[in-house]
This record gives structure tokens, C-alpha cells and sequence, in this order.
């Protein structure tokens, strides 16, 4: 039983060294049933709960160290009841990055255990149902009801009632994913070179060097203002991201949108574009991040743009690169029925190739199913 016991701990406080899977843990806080003679008739209801570590061999199969305890209180003058148990077993589930049905995952399970009441250790068994409901984009708590039928083999022992123990237990399980604190490292920063103000017979009124505001602020206004900045918005050409269209200082000259920002070489979404299940299929709640992707070309009639599909690493690779291929077609069928021009427009597919996280966790997973837009062209025709 302490052999047992120091596992359980070592795998909890080290999940990440012992295992490259997901890793989860789980509280079942529950009523207690007495089901059958003697428990039933010295018995009244009572209380119980179990620990669990659970740990991804697949996305729809968990390996599971299980710890916990039941007691019941006694009827009349009977004392109460306790027993405690630990073990292991599998939990059957509809994956957790799952699209549809609100991301909700049933699930069964079953333990083996290693059961002690009293001075007696015996061995026993669970097998349970439940359903999981996230909470948050990411998934990384998960709730929801259970009911579990628990059972205590007592063999033949003289002066013992050798009948089982059968107790039904009922109650809410809360789950979080034990990878949070391995977020993907953030993109370096990299600051802009200092400007210094370019010294030209052309510009007779330029400020000092020292005096010199530093970009994407104009550093040196031009004689010929519309050469140098057509749209007019004060940001250089040179430094201007969206040189046809005016826009802050701040966004680099471009105009700011909703769902979108336009960067030096790509159109970044400030959320991802969403399929159904396994599918090429836009769900509808991302046609209004697609709409400001739409409004950005549609403002900036010269950029060419390259739309990249990504998956994660589960299932065959010839099926990701199929599905990666199909998702960003999708995507540019969505910008061209609403009036993009589709010679602006490129795709491919690059399946898991090309990952921004883990693929060994959930939120990894998620982040790496992904589509882009890569800015290939600023200067084609209008």
C-alpha cells in the first residue's frame, strides 16, 4: 500500500518528466449509496470521493492512478463505516479538442483497486459514466455529473459475512489540465533601429538628429508629400504597411479592424478561423472574422495574399495534408463569393509540418490547427 502510495505521489508531482502526454487531474466529490445487506441494514447514506491522475494514451483513451475513500454513518447505535481504496484503470472518452455538440465529452470508466476497511485489505472494482462540459476557448476546466458503481470482493473468511460490498456513488467530478503551466514561449520582440533624419538639400527645414522622432512616427517630411506618402495618412511609404489606405501611426498607416491586424508580411487574426469536426466546413462563428479579412483586401486592392493551412500531428499524415489543403481552398471560396478577386489569391496546405506549439497537449493542439494569411505581394494593380 505505501509502495502504491509514493507512485501516486511521484507521478502527480512529476507528470511532465514521467510522461510526454496530456496529463489531467480529477476530483469526484459524491453521495454514497449502501446497495446490499450488511451495508444497507447498518448503513445510512453517506459520503465519499476519489483523486485521480490521468494520463493520454490517445486522444480517446486515458490511462488513470485513482486514490479515495467512502464513509458511511451508522444506524442507531452502529458505528460508522470507512473504507479506503487506490489503484488504477482506463477511462474511455470523446476527445477533449473535439468540435461540436458544445465540446461536451461522455465517458467510462474502470478501476482495479486495493480496498482496506477496518483491519481488512481486499481486492475491489469501479465502473462509472459521466459527462465533461469545458469551460474557457481552450478547454482547460472541465465539469459535469457521474454516477459510479462501486464493489468490495470479500472472499471466504471464518467468522467475516462474506458477502460483497455494493455502493452506488453519485456527484460532480471538476477536471483541469495539469500541461497550463507549459503556454508556448512568446515571439521575441525585436525593437526598431534608431532613424536618424536624412541631411538632403531637398528638405531645408529638417530638425537636428538628436530632435528626430523616432519611427513609424514621418521622420523627414518631402517636398513631393504624394510621392512619398499617396494615402496621405503621415506614415512614409517606406514605413507604411498599407500604403493605399490611411491609417494611425500606431498600426503602422493601416486601418484598424476588428478581428484583424495587418503586419509587414501577414494579415494576423486575433482569433482562429473554426471547421467543423474533421472537416472543410467554416462554421458560421467565424464568418465575421473572415468579413474583416474580406474588408482588409477589399481596402488594400493591391496585396496578393497566400492562405496556409495547418493541422496538428493526430491521425495519418496523408489525411492532414488532404484536410489542410481542403481548409484553406475553403477559406479563399469564402474571400472570392464575397468579392475578393481570386488572381489576389493563393493556398496551400502544409498538414503538421509547420507547428507554433506542443502537439503533446489539448492547448498545443489547438493552437497548431490553424489557417494563415501571408502577405506574398503589396505592390499589384488596383
Amino acid at each position: 500500500m505505501k509502495k502504491l502510495w509514493f507512485t501516486v505521489l511521484f507521478m502527480l508531482a512529476c507528470p511532465t518528466s514521467v510522461f510526454a502526454l496530456d496529463f489531467s487531474l480529477k476530483l469526484e466529490p459524491s453521495v454514497a449509496i449502501p446497495l446490499s445487506s450488511p451495508q444497507s441494514d447498518v448503513y445510512k447514506v453517506g459520503g465519499g470521493g476519489s483523486f485521480k491522475a490521468l494520463f493520454g494514451l490517445s486522444r480517446y483513451l486515458d490511462v488513470a492512478a485513482v486514490a479515495g475513500g467512502i464513509g458511511l454513518p451508522g444506524q442507531g447505535a452502529s458505528d460508522a463505516g470507512a473504507a479506503w481504496f487506490g489503484g488504477g484503470g482506463l477511462r474511455l472518452k470523446r476527445p477533449h479538442d473535439a468540435e461540436g455538440a458544445y465540446g461536451i465529452s461522455p465517458w467510462l470508466e474502470a478501476d482495479a483497486l486495493y480496498v482496506r476497511t477496518g483491519p481488512l485489505n481486499r481486492l475491489g472494482f469501479d465502473v462509472g459514466a459521466g459527462l465533461s462540459i469545458p469551460v474557457g476557448e481552450t478547454r482547460p476546466f472541465w465539469f459535469g455529473p457521474f454516477i459510479r458503481y462501486f464493489q468490495t470482493v470479500q472472499g471466504d473468511r471464518v467468522d467475516f459475512d462474506n458477502r460483497d460490498a455494493k455502493i452506488l456513488m453519485v456527484g460532480l467530478s471538476f477536471e483541469v489540465d495539469g500541461m497550463l503551466g507549459h503556454p508556448a514561449p512568446p515571439e521575441p520582440v525585436v525593437a526598431p533601429a534608431p532613424v536618424e533624419c536624412p541631411a538632403v538639400k531637398e528638405c531645408p527645414a529638417c530638425p537636428p538628429a538628436p530632435a528626430c522622432p523616432p519611427p513609424p512616427a514621418l521622420v523627414c517630411p518631402q517636398q513631393d508629400q504624394k510621392a512619398a506618402d499617396r494615402d496621405g495618412d503621415g506614415v512614409p511609404d517606406a514605413l507604411d504597411c498599407c500604403p493605399d489606405v490611411p491609417g494611425p501611426v500606431a498600426m503602422q498607416g493601416c486601418p484598424e479592424y476588428d478581428k484583424v491586424v495587418i503586419k509587414e508580411h501577414k494579415i494576423e487574426l486575433k482569433e482562429k478561423v473554426f471547421f467543423a469536426w474533421d472537416k472543410s466546413k467554416i462554421r458560421p462563428r467565424s464568418h465575421h472574422l473572415l468579413n474583416d479579412v474580406v474588408k482588409a483586401l477589399d481596402q488594400n486592392k493591391a496585396f496578393h495574399v497566400k492562405v496556409e493551412g495547418h493541422t496538428d500531428s493526430t491521425g495519418a499524415e496523408k489525411h492532414n495534408q488532404t484536410l489542410s489543403e481542403s481548409r484553406a481552398k475553403a477559406v479563399i471560396a469564402y474571400l472570392v463569393a464575397h468579392g475578393v478577386a481570386a488572381e489576389r489569391l493563393e493556398s496551400q496546405g502544409y498538414a503538421s509540418a509547420n507547428p507554433i506549439a506542443s502537439n503533446a497537449n489539448v492547448s498545443g493542439r489547438e493552437q497548431n490547427r490553424r489557417v494563415e494569411f501571408l502577405i506574398t505581394n503589396r505592390e499589384g494593380g488596383k
